[in-house]
């Protein structure tokens, strides 16, 4: 009678039988949204940054040859550095989000 309980239990009887409960809720993916969110900011940001290099500046008209020249490098030069800067700042954003992701897995114990 024993072989019959545990049959109809679905395993073992008494306190170890399984229970079923609600059905676990879907993973909202917020972190994972959050990031890409960032990351297009940050890629737009850098085009952006890029793309404001290219045609004459305003500073430069009216100058010609040598002074022309060096005003045209000195605004790639500044738009260089402008991105540079940005790529900096998207490095940084990436360890600390990094560093986020990684302390919120870690409270809900998971690895």
């Amino acid at each position: 009678m024993l072989i019959d309980q545990r049959r109809l239990l679905g395993g073992l009887a008494g306190p170890y039988r399984t229970q079923t409960g609600p059905p676990p809720r879907k993973q909202r993916r917020v972190f994972l949204w959050l990031f890409l969110a960032a990351q297009i900011l940050l890629l737009i940001w850098v085009i952006t940054g890029a793309a404001s290099v290219s045609g004459a500046s305003a500073e430069c008209r009216g100058l010609t040859g040598d002074d022309l020249e060096v005003c045209e490098d000195a605004s790639g030069v500044g738009t260089a550095i402008g991105v540079g800067l940005i790529v900096a700042l998207w490095a940084a954003v990436d360890i600390i989000l990094g560093f986020t992701y990684v302390e919120i897995r870690l409270a809900r114990g998971r690895t």
